[in-house]
């Protein structure tokens, strides 16, 4: 059985770590190449970055940003924000990412997934996905950073992007972005059953409980989260320590 891992994910604006609540109310978080030296020290299993304006500011992601960080780190990096071409891949991956995340493109254009796997192989391909419930149409993908609504069903969207190629699904819960109220598991468990990749779920970590939650009853395979960590509200050495205890497989 593959150990299940924490993620620390920088939300990049304007050069700088961000977070907010919801998508919204952002509030700056701190340097981000510090931020990545010290969650490598700390024994964070993958780091996570998303340049979250690019996709909106019709920009390319900072990819001398992203260099700074990989000459610092030497644990898997995924980097997502304004991807929208092989090209853009390309230019990411040399600059240092193990992984690219794409969102917006993956929705303009599907096949994008299936032609990023080829080239690059699934295991450099993760597909994040935004999601929010509303009482009327349920779990829906939403698009640019969260602004936009999609006709996507969640679980049929990720089902689709994993058939595409998609090495990953990273799924964001807008509902529980921010709010330290716990993951969103019921979508989280949908689709981690709908799907054969790993699912990272993302979106609500409040306490040390709520990562022991997400992983046995949602099954999902990693977890993230960002200010909880950013504002060292919880440490990654102590939360891993939690999980052993409470029956996680984890890497110490």
């Amino acid at each position: 059985m593959l150990t299940k891992r924490i993620i620390p994910c920088l939300d990049i604006k304007n050069g700088r770590c961000v977070k907010g609540v919801q998508f919204e109310n952002i509030r700056d978080a701190g340097d981000p190449v510090e931020l990545a030296k010290w969650y490598a020290q700390q024994g964070a299993d993958e780091l996570v970055f998303l340049d979250i304006t690019a996709t909106n500011e019709e920009r390319k992601t900072f990819a001398e940003l992203v260099r700074d960080i990989a000459r610092h780190i030497d644990i898997p990096f995924t980097v997502g924000g304004g991807i929208g071409a092989v090209a853009d891949v390309e230019v990411l991956l040399m600059a240092g990412a193990d992984k690219v995340s794409i969102n917006s493109a993956a929705i303009r254009n599907p096949h994008l997934v299936a032609e990023l796997a080829k080239r690059f192989g699934s295991q450099c391909v993760t597909v994040a996905v935004d999601t929010k419930h509303t009482e009327a149409t349920g779990w829906k993908v939403f698009a640019r950073a969260g602004t936009v609504e999609t006709p996507h069903a969640t679980v049929d969207w990720c089902r689709q992007v994993a058939d595409l190629g998609a090495g990953e699904i990273l799924l964001t819960s807008m509902n529980n972005d921010g709010t330290k109220a716990g993951f969103a598991l019921d979508i989280t468990g949908a689709v981690s059953e709908a799907v054969s990749v790993p699912v990272v779920a993302s979106g609500g970590a409040g306490t040390m409980q709520h990562f022991a939650d997400v992983f046995h009853q949602a099954k999902a395979d990693a977890a993230l989260a960002a200010s909880l960590f950013h504002f060292r509200e919880l440490e990654v050495p102590e939360l891993k320590a939690f999980l052993k205890q409470e029956g996680v497989d984890v890497r110490i």
